[in-house]
């Protein structure tokens, strides 16, 4: 037994060390870094041969879903964290559509692509393709707001401020949507003998009991901390923060509400307080949810069997083309009216990158045992890789190329 721990302490830290290394140099080389970390989880064999000619795996799926659930709610916490409201007052408005009528959107269209597919592929009854096409839809909804900042960061100061706040409100807030739609679907598909009313009466209780959890633990906190020097300051806030995040996220789940969402609004309420040093809170938790997001994809690459990534390379093809045309007329539909120029809308367009929340989405589904669950983790890593290799290469060539970004100005 303690050999077995050690084995796993020293493959897993050896791997989070090599996975951050090669964050770091991705960062140096104007590549994705998520995209190397996923490559190394395909690279590394997740059977282990033991004593005797038995095998067994080094991540198991069960295990690959726990850390993939505990990291969305790191990255979600963050995101609410992180979303500074003086500073997007400006832009809420259209962004507000993006993360919540875009991802509907987007999500119905898609699903309604991929149910046609379905009923062209000669399945006649077009109610039992609902919830797993619904489930692509909701999986591929949402954007990512660490990996399009990060492909943005050599355009730092010379996008337009609006634009640029936009991006990262709407790629920051996005993701409760997709979760709540993601969940409607695995309702569905585990719902027998249960009436359709009372699956929905399910999620909406979820989606309730989260958002009013959240408030209330994030306000709750806030209350806690303020005047608290001992429990405020540098080396405490990040622990004190975490914990209560731990409380507030298991407490929600026993009650039967959404834990993501609950963290998301808890960060953004205590993302805006005075109670505490915003400075010390954002890059602490930022760490945490470096940390999470490398653990995420480096789970997903070593759960997920190369060869099922090619065998899946033809759907996931086919659906990110579907999912940049979907795209395309969703931003240009919301942003019609507003003061976004036809270059930078069509920028928005291509922003739409998609990252960590697919990866845990896929992950739940495959471990639900659903009927369509096997194919989800291939499809969600073709999905994801497409975009960091095609959108996220070419995200500066075309902020220049549309003239949107600012010259470099000569230095004296």
């Amino acid at each position: 037994m303690q050999e077995s721990v050690a084995l796993y302490l020293l493959v897993f830290g050896a791997l989070l060390l090599v996975a951050a290394l090669l964050d770091d140099v991705a960062s140096r080389v104007r590549v994705p870094g998520i995209l190397m970390v996923l490559v190394l989880g395909l690279l590394v064999e997740n059977n282990l041969k033991e004593a005797g000619g038995a095998s067994s795996n080094l991540l198991s799926l069960a295990h690959a879903n726990q850390i993939a659930q505990c990291a969305l709610i790191l990255v979600l916490f963050f995101g609410g964290l992180t979303t500074n409201w003086s500073r997007v007052r400006n832009v809420i408005a259209p962004a507000a559509r993006l993360a919540t009528l875009g991802v509907l959107f987007t999500a119905l269209l898609i699903t309604l692509v991929t149910v046609a597919l379905g009923v062209a592929d000669g399945e006649r009854n077009w109610a039992l393709l609902l919830p797993g096409a619904l489930f692509v839809g909701a999986m591929v909804s949402s954007t990512d707001a660490s990996a399009v900042m990060a492909l943005l960061r050599p355009l730092a100061g010379r996008l337009p401020e609006p634009l640029l706040d936009l991006i990262e409100t709407e790629s920051s807030i996005n993701d409760p949507m997709a979760v709540v739609l993601a969940q409607l679907a695995l309702a569905l598909i585990g719902g027998e003998g249960m009436e359709p009313a009372v699956l929905v009466a399910v999620v909406v209780r979820q989606f309730l009991l989260g958002i009013l959890l959240g408030f209330l633990g994030g306000s709750l906190i806030s209350q806690l901390l303020i005047g608290r020097a001992s429990l405020t300051r540098g080396s405490m806030l990040p622990v004190v923060s975490l914990a209560l995040l731990l409380v507030l996220t298991g407490a929600t789940t026993l009650m039967g509400g959404s834990p993501l969402l609950a963290a998301y609004l808890a960060g953004l309420v205590l993302g805006n307080s005075p109670a505490t040093d915003q400075q010390v809170l954002a890059e602490s938790h930022a760490s945490f949810a470096k940390m999470a997001e490398l653990l995420l994809f480096l789970c997903m690459g070593l759960v997920v069997a190369p060869q099922d990534v090619v065998r899946a390379f033809g759907y996931a093809f086919l659906l990110f083309v579907v999912m940049q045309l979907v795209r395309w007329l969703m931003v240009n539909a919301l942003l019609l009216r507003t003061a976004f120029s036809q270059s930078e809308r069509t920028f928005v367009c291509w922003t739409g990158i998609r990252g960590a929340v697919p990866i845990a989405m896929a992950i739940q589904a495959w471990a639900a045992n659903v009927s369509f669950g096997a194919l989800m983790p291939p499809l969600a890593l073709g999905v994801v890789l497409l975009g960091l290799l095609t959108q996220g290469l070419m995200l500066v060539p075309l902020a220049k190329k549309l003239g949107i970004a600012s010259p470099i100005e000569a230095q004296p």
